[in-house]
């Protein structure tokens, strides 16, 4: 969805409705943050998966992934919504963007707190799971080659 929000944008605003630029904007937005959440809940699950491999039952597991996946983007864009609608809109119509045929976010400090800060969150999550990850992996192989050594011997 993400992919066909975003080349459909320009073509939409040549509509020139500023309510279809809002509502491309805002989708382009949520599906944009979408990715990062499902990008951060991929590492929770390789996290469950390689490092609490056993007794690990989350009841209702997906169910909670989709809550989570598709809700806290939904939050953030109501959130802007609420704040301000007009944060969403065409780049052509700012004078800080007067060439730009694109729907998106206007407000430079709305893009850096919803979009850049959201993705350095999910990238700091996604690292912290990575390097937990890999410390796992290394500890059970120093524990195989010092069994195996042991049996050896």
């Amino acid at each position: 969805m993400l992919n066909i929000v975003f080349l459909t944008n320009s073509w939409l605003t040549l509509f020139n409705q500023p309510g279809l630029c809002i509502t491309v904007a805002m989708l382009l937005h949520y599906f944009l943050l979408a990715a990062f959440t499902w990008m951060g809940l991929e590492s929770v699950h390789f996290y469950l998966a390689l490092v609490k491999v056993f007794n690990v039952y989350v009841p209702k597991y997906i169910l909670k992934c989709c809550i989570a996946g598709w809700g806290i983007p939904a939050i953030v864009i109501t959130l802007v919504l609420i704040i301000n609608k007009d944060f969403y809109g065409n780049g052509s119509l700012s004078k800080s963007h007067p060439y730009s045929n694109f729907c998106w976010i206007q407000d430079n400090t709305v893009f850096y707190i919803s979009v850049v800060a959201y993705f350095f969150l999910i990238f700091l999550m996604n690292t912290a799971m990575f390097i937990t990850v890999l410390l796992q992996i290394h500890s059970v192989k120093t524990r195989t080659q010092k069994t195996s050594r042991f049996w050896k011997q």
